[in-house]
């Protein structure tokens, strides 16, 4: 059992802390709040792009798409005159199936670790992603070639090898939990939390760090850098809550998890929007979904502020740290 829940030994007790597990999380959020007729709009990483970029956010700038096999060696021209790249499945989740080049010097890719990766590798990757391997439900997919984020310096030392990114779960437009995640050598590079990335839970209030686990289990420094994690502090904290509120009138989805990167030049953009996000937050936040989600609900039709910067200040108010109201 996760070391966070170890002093919960009952279903009662687990709800009592307001820990929500993924059968409450689909039916009572996913099922209640997201119509399926608008996951596509998040599932497909074109199409987050492109309402994202109507929205006036910023998003990774669009190498290029290869859509068909005979287009796949294509690939090395499309990129010779990109000093980094990142290939990943339109239709992938969880991290699976990106490949981050982070140089590319006289047509030889290496990958954050510093290993060099061959042209045939990279080609092959591009097919399996076209056929499917990566993708929701193992469907025929697309590659999508994007340029590589140089996240800010002011993470220095807090991931390894790849970009941190922010994870903020977002309730009818309140954002109500947030982490952070770092990527780490087990985790080759990508903030994958079941990879072995740590998650840093953030206080919606001030993105200060609160507490971090790897594995499920706390930890004090980065496995790898040896930074001590309790020094994270997010800058723009107010304007990435804000765009991740501003996700609501995006999609029109009622219940999403929002993935932002600071980029040392353009600042704060979006990465990718989840019509399923998972429930690991709770663990690096070391408190639990279901109160702060019960507390919007009670809201009722009090609840739709008219924009993004008063829900914001609105769940500064109400979810600082570890406290819900109510709870």
């Amino acid at each position: 059992m996760l070391d966070f829940l170890k002093k919960y030994t009952s279903p009662f007790k687990l709800h009592k802390a307001g820990i929500m597990g993924m059968n409450r999380r689909n039916i009572s959020y996913i099922g209640r709040y997201n119509k399926r007729s608008l996951f596509p709009l998040v599932d497909n990483k074109l199409k987050t792009k492109q309402i994202a970029q109507r929205a006036g956010a910023t998003v990774p700038e669009l190498i290029g798409v290869i859509n068909e096999q005979h287009q796949v060696a294509s690939v090395h021209e499309m990129v010779k005159d990109w000093p980094g790249f990142v290939i990943k499945p339109a239709q992938g989740s969880g991290g699976k199936g990106i490949l981050v080049v982070t140089s590319n010097k006289d047509g030889v890719y290496k990958k954050p670790s510093g290993s060099e990766v061959s042209k045939e590798e990279v080609e092959r990757h591009i097919t399996n992603t076209l056929a499917g391997l990566f993708s929701l439900g193992g469907k025929n997919d697309v590659a999508v070639v994007e340029n590589l984020i140089q996240f800010d310096d002011v993470f220095d030392g807090f991931s390894y090898e790849g970009v941190p990114d922010i994870r903020v779960i977002v309730f009818k437009g309140y954002p109500v939990m947030a982490m952070m995640r770092l990527s780490t050598a087990a985790s080759d590079g990508k903030a994958n939390l079941h990879q072995g990335a740590v998650g840093v839970g953030i206080d919606i209030a001030t993105g200060k760090a609160l507490r971090a686990v790897q594995f499920n289990r706390p930890i004090e420094h980065h496995p790898d850098t040896g930074r001590l994690l309790s020094e994270l502090q997010v800058p723009h904290w107010e304007l990435l809550l804000t765009l991740a509120a501003s996700a609501w009138e995006m999609t029109g989805l009622g219940y999403l998890g929002t993935d932002m990167v600071l980029d040392k030049e353009k600042g704060p953009m979006v990465l990718e929007l989840n019509a399923r996000p998972g429930l690991a937050i709770q663990i690096a936040n070391g408190c639990g979904l279901l109160p702060r989600l019960r507390h919007i609900e009670a809201m009722g039709e009090t609840a739709h502020l008219t924009t993004p910067e008063e829900r914001v200040a609105y769940a500064a108010k109400n979810f600082s740290g570890t406290y819900t109201p109510g709870h």
